[in-house]
């Protein structure tokens, strides 16, 4: 394959450092205890859900009938989503301007809730400076299906090898690669751009 001319960009946990323990440390004053609520009740199947287009609040009254001891620590979830964000990984989003500065097309494909993504947009104002985002929840389809990689290759006009995708997830870096697209495993900023580099970007 050549090299590629266009990076595609994960969000979570590349750009943004996304992890519902960063709200919830805040709520449980035991580890034990919040790591069962994570893993028994606002559990990630549910989460992704969100994800493939389902509003919060339908998922929270779902959680709130099974569970109405845990009312306040579900609704928490929606009412204080910017909370599970601590901020950016810097060294990525300096990465992501380099290429912009550059001239280098950048897209991005996010498993995220369409209406989380408005937010976050809004306290994140770099989020809109891609020539597209494929964001899971406003089309209900989900990395790694291949059809939210083809939403961005055929609606952009881009042929899948002139693309190298990132992110921090190798099922969905597979799925990257199964369409025909470069791709690589996100673990650090600094590695990052040194794959970048390899493939000839100029950061």
């Amino acid at each position: 394959m050549p090299n590629p001319s266009v990076v595609v960009f994960d969000i979570g946990n590349v750009l943004l450092d996304w992890d519902p323990r960063h709200l919830y440390r805040k709520m449980f004053d035991d580890h034990a205890r919040m790591e069962h609520f994570l893993a028994e009740v606002c559990t990630p199947a549910w989460n992704i859900e969100q994800d493939r287009g389902r509003l919060f609040r339908d998922a929270v009254a779902e959680l709130v009938a099974r569970h109405p001891h845990l009312d306040a620590e579900i609704r928490a979830f929606d009412e204080r989503w910017l909370e599970t964000v601590s901020g950016t990984i810097q060294g990525s989003v300096d990465l992501l301007a380099e290429l912009q500065a550059q001239g280098v097309p950048t897209y991005a494909i996010t498993n995220f809730s369409a209406e989380k993504f408005v937010d976050a947009q809004r306290v994140w104002p770099f989020l809109g400076s891609f020539l597209d985002v494929i964001v899971s929840g406003e089309h209900r389809v989900l990395k790694p299906d291949p059809a939210i990689y083809r939403l961005l290759l055929d609606g952009n006009g881009l042929a899948a090898e002139a693309c190298v995708f990132i992110d921090d997830s190798p099922k969905n870096v597979a799925g990257a690669q199964a369409v025909g697209m470069h791709a690589l495993h996100f673990t650090s900023a600094d590695k990052l751009r040194a794959d970048l580099k390899g493939f000839g970007f100029p950061v």
